[in-house]
């Protein structure tokens, strides 16, 4: 479903949506139509990408287009912020995404700080799994001063199996998640419990790294383990 029409349903059901576009497939005219489109319905929020790849059992294979890559995006929405002399003028609060990794000491955060100057008021990192990775990241973003020009949000998930981990491993190259949680999935008796026990754990530990602002939390096919892996957290919700 197009997710600005997956906005227009939530709004009317009374949610303040954050709307993820990517630019992989569609070029900037109709990635402008979409912005205007979606300021029109009332949306606040944006999370501007480039987009993954199909699955690999999607056939036949669509061809990319790759117009403009996501800091592009994220800078022709700024100019929508604008107004370019349309009636409703939105007030996007725009964000991208960010790859946790462990940089090399020659890492200069070049790509944060495009998507940053294009003016991503956030940046969410790909659901990372694996805090050890996520500690290292956010100390080089703390020691550089890019937390201090956005902010980070960390990403994790909420896996209801093992099979669930393979294939975000397998079908979302940028993704992070370590052996031993698909371990855990593949042992317990419960695969849905231990995913939200899991889960939790990575939220308290992220309560403890400096830099970051927030969690956004996916759930892999179950949306209402999100809510009870919040309670069982302890967060606001």
């Amino acid at each position: 479903m197009s997710t600005v029409v997956a906005a227009s349903i939530l709004i009317n059901a009374g949610v303040d949506p954050i709307v993820q576009i990517a630019s992989r497939n569609r070029n900037r005219l109709a990635l402008i139509s979409d912005l205007i489109g979606a300021a029109a319905l009332g949306v606040t929020s944006l999370l501007l990408v480039r987009g993954h790849h199909a699955p690999k059992e999607f056939k036949p294979r669509p061809k990319p287009v790759l117009d403009v890559n996501a800091a592009e995006l994220i800078r022709i929405a700024s100019t929508v912020n604008q107004g370019l002399g349309i009636s409703h003028s939105p007030d996007f609060y725009i964000g991208g995404l960010v790859l946790a990794h462990r940089p090399k000491k020659s890492w200069n955060g070049k790509l944060l700080a495009d998507k940053i100057d294009a003016g991503a008021g956030y940046l969410q990192t790909h659901i990372c799994m694996d805090i050890e990775v996520l500690k290292t990241f956010m100390k080089r973003l703390v020691d550089n001063g890019i937390v201090r020009r956005t902010s980070i949000i960390g990403a994790t998930a909420i896996l209801g199996s093992a099979e669930d981990a393979r294939w975000l491993r397998e079908n979302r190259r940028n993704v992070l998640i370590p052996d031993s949680v698909v371990d855990r999935l593949e042992q317990a008796s419960d695969p849905r419990q231990e995913g939200i026990n899991i889960c939790t754990e990575i939220l308290h530990a992220m309560l403890d790294i400096p830099g970051i602002s927030g969690a956004n939390i996916m759930a892999a096919q179950d949306l209402a383990t999100i809510p009870e892996t919040i309670d069982a957290a302890g967060l606001p919700q």
